[in-house]
């Protein structure tokens, strides 16, 4: 069965802890184990980046899990311009890992160009337990998350 949920967060600093536990407490309602520390730093690691990079002011971000089977995808999509580069940082550099570590995390990572904007993915095998019928929670059921 093909789980789906979506959330929307602003483009503020605290929507990041704020995603990490969204996409924790769905997959874990999902039956979904054995990932959750790969999991949370990739999905701080692409939110962070589209709030530095990609969402522009007064605009939101959207985080999409997708479950399928053993296979968990995650995905931040914004609606600003660009693409994201993986680079090589210096030593010394304070930024410039995020997207080399989620390339060493996930087992697949890619760039959906939109208009306007892209979507930043990474999917993940893990150990998934059947959810029963009717347990399916929220299944594909658009979240949105405000500050208050």
């Amino acid at each position: 069965m093909l789980l789906s949920r979506q959330r929307r967060f602003p483009r503020a600093h605290r929507s990041v802890p704020a995603a990490r536990r969204f996409a924790l407490d769905t997959l874990a309602e999902w039956g979904y184990r054995g990932r959750e520390d790969d999991v949370r730093i990739c999905v701080s690691e692409l939110v962070t980046n589209a709030l530095l990079h990609g969402v522009p002011p007064g605009r939101e971000l959207s985080l999409v899990l997708v479950g399928d089977g053993p296979l968990v995808r995650i995905e931040v999509r914004d609606s600003g311009g660009g693409s994201p580069e993986v680079r090589d940082a210096a030593v010394d550099d304070c930024g410039g890992r995020g997207l080399r570590l989620v390339m060493a995390l996930a087992d697949d990572f890619g760039v959906t160009p939109h208009h306007p904007g892209k979507s930043v993915w990474a999917v993940f095998k893990t150990d998934h337990t059947e959810v029963k019928d009717g347990e399916e929670g929220r299944g594909g059921v658009v979240e949105h998350a405000r500050a208050h």
